[in-house]
């Protein structure tokens, strides 16, 4: 197997960038990068500390992250399971990184920056859903921002609906949790109860 090993052997396989490719990237949330981000129901958060990398998913209504200002973005905390991977990283590590998907949308936003975790009272008061505040905001010091291409959407036809896999063709999460445990995990009875208490949940 041959493997690239060097800077040098990698830009010599993919040239050099466009020049959109480069001019694209700045250092604060441009008002069109803006309308990207609250327009967005969906995000990946992204984040490294000692025990290795966290890749986490995050959704709400749309706008749910806030654009305080041009290099501040507020990212609520939500419910969840309790494992904090991602704010546990952020406190050792401050460097985020985050991809912003808009459903119908080929394009996609990303931001890198660094985050601090807030428990401010009215802070998390203003983030209220369904008459709960979350339990922490992650504020980003935005370092840049720029667009991904739609080629990646477009190459996997992610919006398709004629392309949607059927969930039930897959594991259950009450499956996965009943072999990985040996059975120590009732799986049907996980599955049955999680609509209701992902419902009940939510915020």
């Amino acid at each position: 197997m041959t493997m690239v090993t060097t800077i040098g052997q990698l830009e010599a396989i993919y040239g050099v960038p466009a020049e959109a490719s480069i001019v694209k990237e700045t250092d604060r949330v441009t008002a069109e990068y803006a309308r990207y981000i609250q327009a967005s129901p969906f995000a990946v958060l992204a984040t490294a500390g000692p025990g290795g990398l966290d890749c986490s998913p995050r959704g709400d209504r749309p706008g749910f992250v806030r654009v305080a200002d041009e290099r501040t973005l507020m990212l609520p905390d939500r419910r969840g399971n309790n494992r904090i991977d991602s704010l546990r990283n952020i406190l050792v590590d401050p460097r985020v990184a985050i991809l912003f998907l808009i459903p119908g949308s080929g394009g996609t936003v990303r931001v890198n920056g660094t985050g601090r975790i807030s428990i401010d009272p009215a802070l998390l008061g203003s983030f209220r859903m369904d008459g709960k505040p979350p339990r922490s905001v992650l504020i980003v010091d935005v370092q840049s921002v720029y667009f991904q291409c739609a080629r990646a959407v477009i190459r996997s036809d992610l919006w398709n609906p004629g392309r949607h896999v059927d969930p039930a063709s897959l594991p259950s999460a009450g499956q996965i949790l009943s072999a990985i445990s040996a059975a120590r995990i009732d799986g049907v009875a996980y599955d049955s109860a999680w609509p209701q208490r992902a419902k009940e949940t939510l915020w």
